[in-house]
């Protein structure tokens, strides 16, 4: 309140006005902006700003210069949490527990964006000790996409009804039971971060991602010795097979849904647009001209308009095979007998 009567006596409230169309504009409500400028102005403690310096004025202070002080005290330390709780957000708890298949760790890395984004990976350290190397391959994936599929392994291994009996072999039947019990309420109580406090390691090779859970931690969740959880059952993994669309890599687990393709299904209905025009007496370059795109990019789409029922009820379903994607047609053509059409897009 006193602020903003200090802001009322010094006139920078904002006031409505009337147009020459007699509509008001301006209105009075404050925004975060206003409110800011107001909170850090030297000028309602007696104070003048000058570039980066501030000086005592020749006006009398509004506000107690000792309460403005506080105030600029605590908007700092306000800056700095925010700083920091930004900063926790985007930690990689997955940092020095991922391998691939030669050995070398996948390293935490970033990029951003040109609207200041942050994007996060886990690249293979060798891309990162020998950047500016011509010829050197390596893993760059992207990491929350990372993390949650090694969440889902680990969430998915164990809520295993045979897992207690299987890590605990000396354990009895009422010893078995509590441990899976404490085993499937952890699975399903816990956030992404708490099931990946539990990975030991993850090896990635092509095609497959294998992951091995932490004994102390597990025998921690589980309130039993470590010593006595048999190594081998903390050990799962799965095939995955990698889709990329442009330059957005994804890791997608074989048992996992495709979902539904925005892409490809708005292209399929293109190509019965364009196929409707087409048994209507129009040209492709005709075609071209009026929908605003390139002869090329029809002839190349143009097949959609001829899948067989069941594919085009997979791909609305978002249950298609993992590679059947626009960029595949683009550079590959459709037979146009439907078992042949099965029988392609099954080995994508």
């Amino acid at each position: 309140r006193e602020v903003k009567d200090a802001a009322d006596r010094l006139g920078l409230r904002t006031r409505k006005r009337q147009t020459a169309t007699g509509k008001v504009s301006g209105g009075g409500a404050f925004t975060r902006g206003h409110i800011h400028h107001i909170l850090t102005n030297p000028l309602y403690a007696g104070r003048i700003r000058h570039r980066k310096l501030v000086h005592d004025g020749q006006h009398p202070a509004i506000i107690a210069a000792a309460r403005w002080d506080a105030v600029q005290a605590q908007l700092k330390d306000g800056a700095a949490r925010s700083r920091a709780r930004i900063g926790a957000d985007v930690r990689s708890p997955l940092c020095g527990k991922i391998f691939d298949e030669t050995g070398d760790r996948l390293t935490p890395s970033h990029t951003k964006t040109k609207t200041g984004t942050r994007l996060r990976y886990y690249i293979s350290h060798r891309l990162v000790a020998r950047s500016g190397e011509a010829n050197v391959n390596g893993w760059r994936l992207p990491a929350g996409q990372l993390e949650g599929v090694a969440a889902r392994l680990v969430r998915t291994l164990l809520a295993e009804r045979s897992l207690a009996g299987r890590l605990a072999k000396t354990a009895d039947v009422d010893e078995i039971g509590r441990l899976h019990g404490a085993l499937e309420q952890f699975a399903i109580t816990s956030d992404p971060a708490q099931l990946l406090s539990l990975v030991a390691r993850i090896d990635i090779a092509p095609g497959e991602i294998r992951l091995t859970l932490n004994a102390d931690q597990l025998g921690q969740v589980l309130e039993i010795d470590a010593t006595a959880i048999d190594p081998a059952m903390l050990q799962t993994g799965a095939p995955f097979r990698l889709r990329k669309r442009g330059v957005e890599t994804k890791l997608i687990l074989s048992d996992a849904p495709v979902g539904r393709d925005d892409v490809l299904i708005r292209n399929i209905a293109l190509a019965h647009r364009w196929f409707d025009q087409i048994k209507a007496g129009k040209t492709f370059a005709e075609i071209a001209a009026t929908e605003d795109t390139s002869k090329r990019r029809i002839q190349q789409m143009i097949d959609l308009a001829f899948l067989a029922p069941d594919i085009l009820r997979d791909v609305l379903d978002g249950t298609q095979p993992l590679g059947f994607t626009s960029d595949w047609c683009l550079r590959h053509s459709l037979p146009s007998d439907w078992a042949d059409q099965r029988n392609l897009i099954s080995t994508l």
